[in-house]
């Protein structure tokens, strides 16, 4: 019985990955690309994430307290892969561009302040739901509120000086990312550990 579930499955799964594989129509350029090609690219190409790329950035006080190592050790062993990374002092344009969803605020000016005080390490990681995950290991916006384990819960105390930025969704972290990289800052590489990160 034990064997007749097992063919069953594997059965299935040849049936979903065939499906999947006729579904996907390779561009013109490579007509002769090879079924596990095609697999590859279909997956890569974003259907299940992979290639998904957030905004990372370890504001004034995680640099000045020396958390940007540990930030990103943090998320490469989650397994994200980082295509993006410099260090820079923040103009004013580039941050009221940032924060435009926050003009309104009362804090805004303080904000601003603060985060033109000193250097910022600006990151961009790409990985399957990366964005969502990402936030997640940022914790709450106010560290009283963040769970142990998250960046905000294990080191920030004020919710003025919580050492880290993700972007919040997808189209946010695409605005971000050019906001804060020209495409050429990018680096599309394949990491020696992608498969066995990811079952593609």
């Amino acid at each position: 019985m034990r064997a007749r579930g097992v063919m069953l499955l594997r059965g299935l799964s040849r049936c979903l990955t065939v499906g999947i594989i006729r579904g996907f129509t390779p561009p013109p350029e490579t007509p002769r690309l090879s079924w596990a090609a095609a697999r590859l690219r279909f997956h890569s190409a974003g259907v299940f994430g992979i290639r998904e790329q957030t905004l990372v950035a370890v504001k004034p006080d995680g640099v000045q307290r020396r958390l940007v190592g540990e930030i990103i050790q943090r998320f490469e062993k989650r397994g994200f892969q980082l295509v993006g990374l410099k260090l820079v002092q923040p103009t004013q344009d580039v941050l009221s561009e940032h924060y435009h969803d926050l003009h309104e605020k009362p804090f805004y000016s303080a904000l601003i302040q603060y985060m033109s005080s000193g250097p910022v390490v600006v990151m961009v990681w790409e990985g399957c739901d990366v964005v969502r995950v990402s936030r997640m290991m940022v914790g709450d916006t106010n560290p009283a509120d963040a769970r142990p384990g998250t960046v905000r819960g294990d080191w920030c105390v004020h919710i003025s000086r919580n050492a880290i930025h993700a972007s919040d969704s997808v189209e946010v972290a695409k605005k971000e990312i050019s906001l804060w990289f020209h495409s050429s800052e990018l680096v599309e590489w394949e990491s020696c550990t992608h498969k066995n990160t990811y079952n593609i």
